[in-house]
């Protein structure tokens, strides 16, 4: 338990971390990995250049300074970025790194203004908060021990197929020739590279884009920008010299963005662009273990060519007894017009979300580019969908609803 005045302090400081956050925070990992760059096999190389991750850590840190004497309130995000430190193997031992390297950032950027006093209240704060990260960590870590899967696993690709002109998925099974592990609709995998002339390991999280209890685990990549020193190290890596009988390490799945196989209530799944991987494995399920509830499948792209698991959809669709599809095309191209192959044209906004979402009292996933799931999830609030019903996953560093409304 933390004392009063250490709750005082630590919540006075939050406008400080409001203004000045990403400050600290990116002087922070600047100065942990040069003097830890054994980290960096670990950490998102991509997010930190493109200070997403110092974004989301800032945004950590400011609700932790705020909800300081309610730490139960964050407990939520705290379990999905727990899912995420799992997933990439952020053990206990990296707690005191970070404390010690953030405590330090918060006294230089401050100043004088960083106080001996609130040093050390932030330095009690940070000893509980962490203490709940690692406590939950470790029940995950206990989880993934309990199903024989600790820490990297070796997968080789036993078949690598184009879905689209961007997207390519890779069927993996384990390479010592194990059982498939069980996953929950809509989770995640972490993959490791070890990639010719990078000095780091790269690592990357990718939805499971298959129903669960298969003979293989289906993960489907993206393409991304070329950039070598932002996006696509991993992506155009995995596009270009990953093929059948190679092989790649995963951590076990995980993530809280999941389909609730218990509700009867009616099911809309809605993506954008590669979000529609995680709505794969939730359809698939669906369709395969309870055909009786109603599922909405909608899903937007650019258009016809960069679409993917248009027959997938069809084929699981037919399986379920109450169904709909729609797919939305941008800017359909004239084969897509000739083929018929869109229900609609241009964007998934709020007219066409209210004819096609009649039953608010549903349950909705979202997945997709920002200013889609941002858009999307803004105008389900519009037409009466409650909070709770809508559920999201963004492809990268945390961050929850509230801050999605916010933006």
């Amino acid at each position: 338990m933390l004392s009063e005045q250490t709750i005082k302090i630590v919540k006075s400081t939050a406008p400080i971390l409001a203004d000045r956050g990403v400050e600290i925070t990116t002087h922070f990992y600047k100065t942990m990995f040069e003097a830890h760059p054994e980290l960096l096999n670990i950490f998102n190389h991509a997010n930190q250049k493109q200070g997403r991750q110092q974004t989301a850590l800032a945004n950590t840190v400011y609700a932790a300074a705020t909800y300081i004497d309610q730490l139960e309130v964050l407990l939520p995000a705290v379990k999905q970025i727990a899912h995420k430190h799992r997933s990439l193997m952020v053990k206990k031992e990296h707690y005191p790194i970070v404390g010690e390297f953030l405590l330090k950032a918060i006294k230089e950027v401050l100043g004088e203004a960083a106080t001996d006093e609130i040093i050390d209240a932030w330095a009690e704060a940070y000893g509980v908060i962490a203490q709940v990260f690692i406590d939950i960590e470790n029940e995950m870590y206990e989880e993934a021990k309990n199903n024989k899967w600790e820490g990297f696993k070796a997968f080789k690709v036993v078949k690598k197929q184009k879905e689209s002109s961007i997207i390519t998925s890779f069927y993996l099974q384990p390479a010592d020739g194990s059982t498939v592990p069980a996953f929950s609709p809509g989770q995640y995998v972490t993959v490791r590279l070890s990639v010719e002339g990078e000095e780091y390991l790269l690592n990357r999280q990718y939805s499971l884009s298959d129903a669960p209890n298969q003979s293989h685990l289906r993960i489907s990549v993206k393409r991304e920008g070329e950039n070598p020193t932002t996006l696509g190290k991993v992506s155009n890596y995995l596009h270009d010299h990953i093929g059948e009988g190679d092989e790649i390490e995963l951590t076990a799945p995980a993530g809280d963005f999941v389909l609730d196989e218990a509700s009867d209530k009616p099911l809309y799944l809605i993506s954008g662009g590669v979000g529609i991987t995680p709505m794969m494995s939730m359809l698939k399920r669906t369709a395969d273990h309870k055909a009786n509830r109603p599922v909405t499948f909608i899903h937007a792209a650019k258009n016809g060519e960069v679409q993917a698991f248009r027959t997938e959809v069809e084929e699981a669709v037919i399986k379920l007894t109450y169904s709909q599809k729609y797919f939305i095309l941008e800017n359909p191209t004239a084969e897509d017009r000739e083929n018929h192959r869109f229900d609609a044209e241009g964007y998934l906004d709020s007219q066409k979300l209210k004819d096609i979402a009649t039953e608010t009292d549903a349950i909705f996933y979202v997945c997709g580019p920002v200013a889609f799931m941002k858009n999307t999830i803004g105008n389900l609030a519009t037409i009466g969908v409650k909070e709770e019903n809508i559920h999201f996953e963004f492809f990268g560093p945390s961050i929850n609803l509230k801050e999605y409304q916010q933006a």
